[in-house]
C-alpha cells in the first residue's frame, strides 16, 4: 500500500517570510490529505528517460527531460485506458505518443523545438515509410563510410554559444559526411541526419547540464573556476556508426512492420508544431481520452542552450534561438512575461483562479521582497515564477477544455526550491486544476525526494523535494 503523506516535508524555519509559506504549505497539504501519497512503484528509472537507455527505439536519442515508455504502459494499464486518443502537449522526443500507438490509440501532440519535432518525425518515418532497400543502404554507410572518400563538404552551421565544440577533425568528418548524404533518397537522408543528431553530444567538447552546455577543458573555453573533464570524447567514425548498426538493429529484417510490434492495430500519431500555448486553443472541445505529459520545470534548465548542438544543426538562427526561448513555458530566467490575455482573452478566469491562491501569491511576494533586498541570486527568478504558474494556469484550463467528461490527466513534475522557500508545484498546481474544475485523485509521490542545488544546500540546508505524477480527472 502507498504511504500517506501526513505532513510538509521540510526543515527548520531560518529566514524572515518563510514561516507563512511554510504555514500554508503545511494547511494546503492537509486539504489535500489522503490524496498525496508516496508510491513505491514509481522508480527514477521508470519516471526518468533512463528506462528507455536499453529498449530498442526509445535509446537511439537521449533525451534527458523524457519519461518513459515503461511509464505510460504502466499508467494505460493502471488506469485501464485501452482505447480512443490521448493528447500530450509537451511531447518532447514522443515517448507517450509512440508508446500509445503500440497499443492501438491514437496520440496528438504539441511541441515547440525543432529537435523534438525531428525525433518523432523521423521516427515516424522509420515505422511506416522505410523499406527493406533503405535499411540495406544505412549497412552500407555503416559497413563502407562513403563519406570518409568525399572531396564535398557541407557547412557545418553554428550558433555564438556552439563555436568551437568539435575537435577540427571531428568537424571535418561531419562535413563530409552531410555533403555525402546528398547521394542518397530523402528518407535515407532524413535518417542519416538522425543518427548524426543523436551523436553530436558524444563527439563535441560540450556535455548538456539542464541550463546550460558545459565545455571541456579541452575546448580552450573558459566556463567557471572549476575544471570539467568530461573523458572520453568519441570520435566521428565510431559513434556515427554505432548509431547506425544501433538503429538497423532494432528496424529488424522488416522495418516497416517492426518497428513498433504490436498484437493490435497501430494507433496514429500526429505532431502540433509550435508552442501548446498557441496551438491548445485551437484543439476542439472535448476530444481526449487522456492527457499524460511532463511540462518543463520551474527549475531555470534553458532547453535552447542545452540543446543548441542540435538547434545548430537543424538549421535555426540566433533570431529564431532567441524566439524559440521566448516562446518556452517560462521555465528559465531569460524568459520575458507573457502577456496570457493577448494570446487568448478567453484565460482571464483561469488567471483570475491563480491571483486567488493563497500560497502561490505569498511565494511571489517572497521572491519579490527578495530581489528587492538584493538578496536573490539572479533577478529573473521572481518573473520566471510568476510567469511559470500563470502559464499552466493557461494550459490547465485549455487542457480541462479539450478532455472528454470522466477523462484523465497525468502529469510528471518536480518541486522545486527559490531563495531558501519550497516551492511545491505539486499542491500549487493541484489547486489551480481543483478551481478550473478537475477532480484531484491523488499526487502520487516517488519513494525518493529528490535534492535541491548545491548552492541551496550550502545556503539553506538540504531539504528533499517531491517528485510526483499528478491524477487529475474532469468529472
Amino acid at each position: 500500500m502507498p504511504d500517506r503523506i501526513h505532513g510538509a516535508i521540510g526543515g527548520p524555519e531560518q529566514y524572515p517570510g518563510l514561516t507563512e509559506i511554510e504555514r500554508l504549505d503545511k494547511r494546503l497539504l492537509q486539504q489535500f490529505d489522503g490524496k498525496v501519497v508516496v508510491q513505491p512503484s514509481l522508480t527514477r528509472p521508470l519516471v526518468s528517460f533512463q528506462a528507455n537507455k536499453t529498449r530498442p527505439v526509445y535509446r537511439w536519442y537521449k533525451y534527458k527531460e523524457a519519461f518513459s515508455a515503461s511509464l505510460i504502459e504502466h499508467l494505460f494499464d493502471e488506469y485501464k485506458i485501452a482505447c480512443g486518443t490521448i493528447l500530450d502537449p509537451f511531447a518532447g522526443s514522443g515517448t507517450a505518443l509512440f508508446a500509445a500507438a503500440a497499443v492501438g490509440i491514437d496520440a496528438d501532440g504539441i511541441e515547440l523545438l525543432p529537435i523534438g519535432q525531428q525525433i518523432i518525425a523521423t521516427k515516424k518515418l522509420l515505422e511506416s515509410g522505410f523499406t527493406t532497400e533503405d535499411a540495406n543502404e544505412l549497412q552500407h554507410w555503416s559497413a563502407s563510410r562513403p563519406w570518409e572518400q568525399s572531396e564535398a563538404r557541407v557547412h557545418l552551421p553554428e550558433l555564438r554559444i556552439t563555436k568551437g565544440a568539435y575537435p577540427d577533425e571531428t568537424r571535418e568528418a561531419i562535413e563530409k559526411y552531410l555533403a555525402a548524404c546528398h547521394s542518397e533518397n530523402i528518407r535515407v537522408q532524413s535518417v542519416l541526419r538522425f543518427a548524426l543528431l543523436c551523436v553530436l553530444e558524444s563527439i563535441s567538447y560540450t556535455r548538456k547540464d539542464g541550463q546550460y552546455l558545459r565545455w571541456d577543458y579541452r575546448s580552450g573555453r573558459r566556463q567557471g573556476k572549476k575544471v570539467f573533464d568530461k573523458g572520453t570524447i568519441a570520435g566521428f567514425e565510431q559513434a556515427i556508426c554505432g548509431k547506425l548498426n544501433q538503429i538497423i538493429a532494432d528496424l529488424g529484417p522488416a522495418p516497416q512492420a517492426s518497428l513498433f510490434p504490436v498484437e493490435n492495430p497501430q494507433g496514429e500519431i500526429r505532431l502540433h508544431d509550435g508552442s501548446c500555448l498557441n496551438v491548445l486553443p485551437q484543439l476542439s472541445d472535448g476530444i481526449y481520452d487522456a492527457i499524460i505529459t511532463s511540462p518543463p520545470y520551474c527549475n531555470r534548465f534553458d532547453y535552447t542552450r542545452t540543446y543548441a548542438l542540435e538547434l545548430a544543426l537543424l538549421g535555426t538562427d540566433e533570431e529564431g534561438l532567441s524566439r524559440l526561448r521566448q516562446d518556452m513555458l517560462s521555465c528559465t530566467v531569460e524568459n520575458r512575461a507573457k502577456d496570457s490575455l493577448k494570446i487568448n482573452p478567453r484565460w482571464s478566469e483561469s488567471i483570475a483562479i491563480a491571483d486567488d491562491r493563497e500560497l502561490l501569491q505569498t511565494i511571489l511576494d517572497y521572491l519579490d521582497r527578495q530581489k528587492a533586498e538584493g538578496a536573490s541570486n539572479n533577478n529573473g527568478i521572481p518573473r520566471m515564477v510568476r510567469g511559470y504558474f500563470y502559464e499552466m494556469a493557461c494550459v490547465i484550463w485549455e487542457c480541462f477544455r479539450v478532455l472528454r467528461s470522466g477523462a484523465p490527466l497525468f502529469m510528471v513534475n518536480d518541486n522545486v526550491r527559490y531563495a531558501g522557500a519550497s516551492v511545491s508545484v505539486d499542491l500549487i498546481l493541484s489547486k489551480l486544476a481543483e478551481g478550473i474544475g478537475f477532480d484531484i485523485q491523488n499526487i502520487l509521490v516517488l519513494p525518493n525526494g529528490k535534492g535541491n542545488s548545491s548552492q541551496q544546500m550550502g545556503e539553506h540546508g538540504r531539504e528533499a523535494l517531491r517528485k510526483c505524477v499528478y491524477v487529475w480527472r474532469k468529472p
